[in-house]
């Protein structure tokens, strides 16, 4: 029996309700840290390996999702992930220690990194081309809302029931999206979907998972300096390697010879600086008010959440300015905007009253999600269709690596402060460092932005809807 709601609305939302679980995750989890941390006897701030390790996860598997999916089916691998995602969850809120904790949240990693590229599949194979941007817009609204909702629902449970409960949000959506794609997704794949390059993606992944465990290692308890001094090494010297031997192969599981196209090089190169700061902030932000500012993690979410809503205003006015200024003024000129509005975070102090810290932070919200629309937009400006998916692979994994850099370098600068200010514990004057640190991250990547030329990306502003703010793959 068909159903009676079109396939082109059926399952861009089933799709989007897996999306959604997953963005609320993220910014649930950020809120419930210092709640956390007190739970397994630990600082705060050395949470951020418990960040990284899902950036991780994520980081590791995207470059293959496409592949498996057309090898065993998009179905079949769409549920799988959903399946390992909410397994994840459940390893989370049976954590009794760091170090677990740490290893679930690698788990939903990589849940989490086969549900949204091969969501998109999914997408592109079952929506006539007619209903396409109608069916991708849809995928916009967990981007949207889970940043808003994620941070109240969060901060309301971790206050007045426990942390552990909002990992258990995840079972019956969970359930559902696989219930859904087992009856109304269609389980197409490619008879011969060709080789893949596995001596590459071990190279890749085991460099990029090194690189970020190394540096989040720095500072805390899980491991000796020493040893993450070492594992940091290790990660650099496979990536060095990585780097020779894509550029000597035909088709390296991440081209690194896109980056050759200016376009492309300014969207990730250039904008893997503003990541950095932006990966940054949904980790500082509620550090910030909680340990800085004595607020409770539902008040700290209520005020968070802001951010969201700055970028929602954003979605509405992005495509007019870069068909008005073009992607070069808008990128050079709004990386300023957004370094300040991230270090601004840093001034907040006790006694602040609350309405000017929530003013700060939507425009916290509302520069650096006009920034990543932007940069998502230029990155395909000058794509050739038949290379949109190895393009997507390695725009996607520099992007998670960037975002993850963004918290461990945060995380440190926490640390460093407190030392040097002689504080046990992190305290109000130990954030502000990381927050300016971070923003000028964001003013790095004018540099690269500025050589662009003047009509780069015209086609792409003057013609469709700037893609949504969505951190996605």
């Amino acid at each position: 029996m068909s159903s009676p709601v079109p396939k082109a609305l059926l399952v861009p939302l089933i799709v989007a309700c897996a999306l959604f679980m997953e963005s609320v995750d993220a910014n649930v989890i950020v809120t419930a840290l210092p709640a956390m941390a007190r739970d397994f006897g630990r600082d705060p701030v050395s949470l951020k390996i418990a960040v990284t390790s899902y950036v991780v996860g994520l980081g590791v598997f995207i470059p293959i999702c496409g592949w498996v999916a057309d090898r065993f089916g998009a179905r079949t691998v769409f549920r799988t992930a959903i399946g390992i995602f909410v397994l994840g969850s459940l390893l989370c809120a049976a954590s009794n220690s760091l170090f677990t904790f740490t290893l679930a949240r690698f788990v939903q990693g990589i849940g989490g990194a086969m549900m949204v590229p091969v969501g998109r599949i999914i997408i592109f194979r079952a929506v006539p081309k007619s209903e396409f941007i109608r069916a991708m817009n849809y995928l916009s609204v967990p981007a949207l809302l889970g940043p808003a909702v994620g941070p109240l629902l969060g901060g309301f449970i971790t206050t007045y029931l426990h942390w552990r409960l909002i990992f258990f949000i995840n079972v019956p959506i969970g359930i559902g999206g696989i219930y859904l794609t087992n009856r109304h997704i269609a389980n197409l794949q490619e008879p011969h979907p060709g080789p893949i390059d596995w001596f590459g993606f071990m190279l890749s992944a085991g460099g990029g998972a090194l690189f970020l465990l190394g540096l989040s290692l720095v500072g805390g308890e899980l491991a000796s300096g020493r040893t993450a001094l070492l594992t940091w090494l290790l990660g650099t010297g496979l990536l060095v390697v990585y780097w020779f031997y894509a550029n000597r192969v035909k088709l390296p599981v991440l081209d690194l010879r896109f980056l050759r196209i200016p376009t492309f090089q300014a969207s990730v190169l250039g904008g893997s600086l503003f990541r950095m700061g932006l990966g940054a902030v949904p980790f500082l932000l509620p550090l910030t008010l909680q340990e800085g500012l004595g607020m409770t993690a539902f008040r700290s979410g209520l005020i968070t959440c802001a951010s969201a809503f700055g970028g929602m205003f954003m979605k509405t006015i992005a495509s007019p300015l870069l068909r008005r200024y073009g992607f070069r003024s808008v990128l050079t000129i709004n990386a300023a905007f957004s370094g300040i509005a991230i270090a601004a975070c840093g001034l907040f102090f006790p006694g602040t009253p609350h309405w000017a810290i929530w003013c700060v932070v939507l425009l916290g919200g509302f520069f650096p999600a006009l920034q990543f629309t932007s940069l998502n937009s230029l990155a395909y400006a000058d794509i050739e269709s038949r290379d949109v998916g190895r393009a997507t692979s390695l725009a996607s994994v520099i992007q998670q690596i960037s975002l993850g850099l963004g918290v461990t370098i945060a995380g440190i600068a926490v640390q460093a402060s407190s030392v040097l200010q002689g504080h046990e514990t992190a305290r109000w004057s130990d954030f502000w460092p990381a927050f300016l640190l971070v923003g000028l991250f964001s003013f790095g990547s004018i540099p690269v932005t500025s050589r662009l030329p003047a009509n780069a990306g015209d086609e792409i502003a003057r013609g469709t809807n700037a893609p949504s703010v969505s951190g996605g793959h």
